[in-house]
């Protein structure tokens, strides 16, 4: 009996050592509520704490505790709980909904509440958006603990006055598989040798979620599930304070905002945010840190341009947003210039910023209240100096296309009205004006050159969306509270005879390989015509889809029913009809009718490539076509027998480890009439290994030119502008080529990310897609590249080889999963590509 009390003892006291590292300073501690290492059998920092014992750690909080609840907010893809721990005094939990509705009068303008000072302050802690940076969900653990656990004075001052909201992983998906890598290759003594296993993570390594998605630039876009989740709830919430805890390279230090100034002219996030509420805040980080000897810096990186990160979009909901970088020690233990870093010292930095933010924003609490009330009142202040009141949008011919641009607005709570005819008005003057701002207005102008993401964003370009701005508002009455009825269509009647589907809604191509899934044989018109169908003459657009009814191996009645099954899934107009006479242009048995194939498709990923690009064409063709696709490892393409294929996809990447054998199979296999698509640096390199025999836009080099004089300090920005981080740009799309079948004008922004310049096929044919001659749409480009590399080049070129073909993406159609403008372009490289002769 002594020998086992003597063990519990030297147990215990082994664990209040190691805590003692991270929270001595908040003791005492309620000793019925379990430490983090009491639960988990091991200390923070001795090894990576998978999801689930994170989920199941803050439940047990909350199951022993009345200062904790948890709830799920979202589900990641790979089904893994998204939660929210809320942590505040019992009594506020009990009276939570009357102080939420307290809070929330802050955000509305029609109330005038002037109690700043008398509700708690609503502090939103997140943690861990990239996968790989794991050191701040273990953070979470700890500040969980502190707070729940803590009977210290500050820490009952903090309960007292705010509701802290916890969220400990915001991409368990992409931590669980960092977590499962740093595990595997911990060594006993532990390995800080930089170039060991456990330092260097295989593609698609943890950053990302299951689709390789980048989630913290996910906020503005709203793809993901779990950004999704995080929306709807943050608009339910609308905290004071959010916190974005990341890390950066193994030789830095800690950041923390002040963040690089905005790059943009005339920043739609307030003055008062990003300079003086983050001056209020660096102090109290600075002091902190200060207090446990850690070094850190500010200003000089990071900015918060694009709206879309977790350290942005908050700022454009009346918060204060904070981004925190910690070196990162990439395992357990890391080799650094200044001796080694281990994960326990990362993780207690992100700590002590997290109790720094909580107490900042619980001795600023009326000031935050304040500003929050002022930024929303502003929004319609600032509406009546703006040179548009509203904008006027909407496709009539896409449907579904509009349905999921107006998802979006709907997502970021954007008011929009009905106006009748396929066409809607958003008013600026709202309380989610700034986010209006975001999604239709373009820039030209900047004061900077160098950005730390994207320098383009206008949502309504992404989704190829026309729209412009109006003098006046219009009479609005009909507002839209859900997309469920927007795209609706009449139920196509039975035929014997054919069905007709124009091919410009959005989910055209998903009912189209749907179809052929079901055995359905389909043929695609190259020219356009007008049709007496059961529902009247309509007229039909290239690339307008034909179901002969008599031509299919079953019976009239099996093709009215799959018909029928498609068309109720996709929501995509059918029009059946009884004779091949048309009213205007081509015959239904004309020879302009070609038979379309069912894509079989594969894409070569792994180390050298994008696994962004490659997560994005995954992710279009999984969730939205519904459509397989064999993801094949670069090193496995040797043995891959592509003769099981009729498309290969390669999207950016550095190619180098195919050799001149694995080229050579590639180019057989082209020649053999199948369909190579290439996307950004895939295509320079196709072109520079003679896979396809376009050319790259070649800049007449001035030898007369002398080389200027510079200093030093100044080549990182000098040489920066060249660089071409993200901006849209128009290019001139020929509607009568298969690869742009089913858009109806020639005018389509597309989205630019990368210095490949191709050059127009000599081809008068070939050239799809040109950048026109004032191109420019919106987003930094340096005039160098504006005029000498982005103006004479092309945006998408066919290349025909034997008898295949190579299609030719400059440009990334299918960025972060947003750009359903130009989906249909790749799209269209799949299922039309082996019609291009």
């Amino acid at each position: 009996m002594k020998r086992s009390l003597l063990i519990i003892i030297l147990f215990l006291s082994a664990f209040a050592k190691a805590q003692d590292y991270y929270f001595a300073a908040y003791a005492p501690f309620q000793q019925n509520i379990p430490t983090p290492e009491q639960f988990l059998g091991y200390g923070i920092g001795d090894q990576h704490t998978r999801h689930d014992q994170i989920v199941s750690y803050l439940e047990k909080l909350a199951e022993v505790s009345d200062r904790a609840t948890i709830a799920e907010y979202g589900r990641t893809h790979e089904g893994r709980k998204l939660v929210m721990l809320t942590v505040t005094t019992p009594e506020n939990h009990t009276n939570l909904e009357r102080i939420k509705t307290q809070h929330l009068a802050f955000t509305d303008t029609s109330q005038k509440a002037t109690n700043y000072d008398q509700v708690p302050v609503f502090i939103q802690l997140g943690y861990n958006v990239h996968g790989n940076e794991p050191s701040s969900s273990e953070a979470a653990l700890l500040t969980a603990y502190t707070l729940v656990a803590s009977q210290h004075a500050d820490i009952v001052n903090y309960r007292k006055n705010a509701i802290i909201f916890i969220d400990p992983t915001i991409n368990p998906d992409g931590r669980d598989r960092h977590t499962q890598w740093a595990n595997s290759f911990k060594g006993s003594p532990l390995v800080s040798d930089n170039i060991d296993a456990e330092h260097t993570e295989m593609w698609p390594r943890g950053r990302t979620n299951h689709y390789w998605f980048d989630l913290n630039r996910d906020w503005l876009l709203g793809i993901n599930p779990e950004s999704r989740g995080k929306l709807n709830w943050y608009h339910e919430w609308y905290p004071n304070v959010v916190t974005d805890f990341h890390e950066m390279g193994t030789n830095s230090t800690h950041f923390f905002e002040p963040m690089l100034p905005i790059g943009s002219l005339d920043p739609i996030m307030p003055k008062e945010n990003y300079e003086d509420l983050n001056n209020l805040f660096a102090p109290y980080f600075a002091d902190a840190l200060d207090q446990i000897g850690s070094f850190y810096f500010t200003k000089e990186a990071f900015d918060g341009t694009y709206p879309g990160y977790g350290s942005s979009y908050p700022d454009l909901q009346g918060a204060l947003a904070l981004l925190f970088e910690q070196a990162s020690s990439r395992g357990h233990l890391q080799d650094t210039d200044f001796g080694t870093i281990s994960f326990p010292f990362t993780i207690r930095n992100q700590y002590t910023s997290s109790f720094a933010t909580v107490k900042a924003a619980v001795e600023n609490k009326a000031t935050l209240r304040k500003y929050q009330q002022d930024f929303f009142v502003s929004a319609f202040a600032k509406a009546k100096t703006d040179q548009a009141a509203a904008y006027e949008f909407g496709d009539p011919n896409d449907r579904n296309r509009t349905k999921a641009f107006i998802d979006k607005l709907l997502l970021h709570r954007i008011k929009t009205y009905k106006k009748g005819d396929g066409r809607y008005v958003v008013p600026m003057a709202q309380p989610q004006k700034r986010m209006v701002q975001s999604f239709f207005e373009t820039y030209s102008t900047y004061r900077d050159s160098v950005y730390y993401d994207a320098s383009a964003w206008s949502v309504a370009n992404f989704y190829n969306m026309r729209y412009k701005g109006l003098n006046s508002v219009p009479n609005l009455r009909d507002e839209i509270t859900s997309t469920e009825t927007i795209a609706t269509v009449t139920p196509v009647s039975k035929t014997k005879y054919a069905y007709l589907i124009n091919y410009d809604d959005y989910n055209a191509t998903a009912l189209l390989y749907h179809l052929q899934q079901k055995g359905i044989i389909v043929s695609t018109a190259f020219k356009p015509f007008t049709a007496k169908t059961q529902r009247g003459t309509i007229d039909f657009n290239y690339g307008a889809l034909l179901v002969p009814v008599s031509r299919q191996s079953m019976d009239a009645t099996k093709v009215h029913t799959i018909v029928s099954e498609a068309q109720q899934r996709y929501q995509v107009p059918i029009y059946a009809t009884n004779t091949g006479f048309s009213v205007n242009g081509i015959d239904l048995g004309s020879r302009n009718y070609v038979k379309v194939d069912t894509p079989k498709a594969a894409m070569l990923i792994g180390d050298g490539t994008s696994s962004y690009e490659a997560g994005e064409v995954w992710h279009l063709l999984d969730t939205r076509v519904h459509m397989p696709i064999t993801k094949i490892l670069m090193n496995n393409f040797r043995f891959a027998d592509l003769s099981k294929y009729n498309t290969l996809v390669m999207v950016s990447g550095n190619y180098s480890r195919l050799s001149d054998g694995d080229v050579q199979k590639l180019k057989t296999w082209v020649s053999q009439g199948n369909t190579l698509i290439t996307i950004g640096r895939a295509t320079s390199w196709a072109i520079n290994r003679k896979v396809a025999t376009g050319k790259l836009t070649e800049k007449k080099k001035d030898t007369s030119k002398v080389t200027e004089r510079k200093n030093y300090v100044d080549a990182r920005a000098n040489r920066g502008k060249q660089r071409l981080g993200g901006a849209i740009f128009e290019v001139d799309l020929d509607l009568t080529h298969p690869l742009g079948f089913g858009y109806r004008y020639r005018d389509l922004p597309v989205y630019k990310n990368n210095n490949v310049w191709l050059a127009p096929s000599k081809s008068e044919y070939n050239t799809v897609a040109k950048y026109t001659k004032n191109p420019h749409i919106d987003g930094f480009i340096s005039e160098e590249n504006l005029e000498d590399n982005l103006k004479p080049s092309a945006s998408l070129v066919v290349s025909p080889q034997g008898n295949g073909r190579v299609v030719l993406f400059a440009d990334n159609p299918n960025f972060r999963g947003s750009w359903y403008g130009t989906n249909k372009l790749f799209l269209n490289a799949l299922f039309f590509g082996s019609l291009i002769n």
